[in-house]
């Protein structure tokens, strides 16, 4: 009985914690186009960059995640999570090089899932006005490319 009223106190408090990342994510990058990153073995991740407030959202994909680095040759990855860290990290150091702010530093990180982890950055220049034309990663879209 116990338990039950335990986890009667836990679920709800686990289904809010979804909720506002999913409410916070929404309205933070909903009107962001993504843009496609590539590191490593050819593992693209979308970027979705708020540059007003400084923060991207870099989101993987579920089936790299659970499979590991290069699905179509040898699998080089064994442990996806063990690595998941460093792999979202090495993502959002490669946007900011190749939009060209390679001085700016990540100052914070927040996983909201295994798929979703948004970094705070920090950059000495100041934030763009609205509507500012920005770089834009040559030749890449996001979603699935087909080979």
């Amino acid at each position: 009985m116990r338990r039950l009223a335990a986890l009667l106190v836990v679920l709800p408090a686990l289904a809010g914690c979804t909720a506002t990342g999913f409410s916070y994510i929404s309205k933070t990058y909903v009107a962001l186009t993504p843009q496609v990153v590539t590191i490593g073995c050819k593992e693209p991740y979308e970027i979705y960059d708020n540059r007003q407030v400084r923060r991207m959202l870099v989101v993987s994909n579920g089936l790299r995640e659970v499979a590991g680095c290069n699905l179509n040759d040898l699998r080089i990855d064994p442990d996806p999570a063990a690595s998941r860290t460093g792999r979202f990290r090495a993502a959002a150091r490669a946007y900011l090089d190749e939009t060209a702010r390679e001085t700016c530093r990540v100052a914070g990180e927040t996983v909201f899932d295994p798929l979703k982890t948004e970094f705070a950055y920090t950059c000495a220049a100041p934030v763009e006005p609205r509507g500012t034309k920005v770089p834009r990663l040559p030749g890449r879209t996001p979603g699935f490319q087909a080979r």
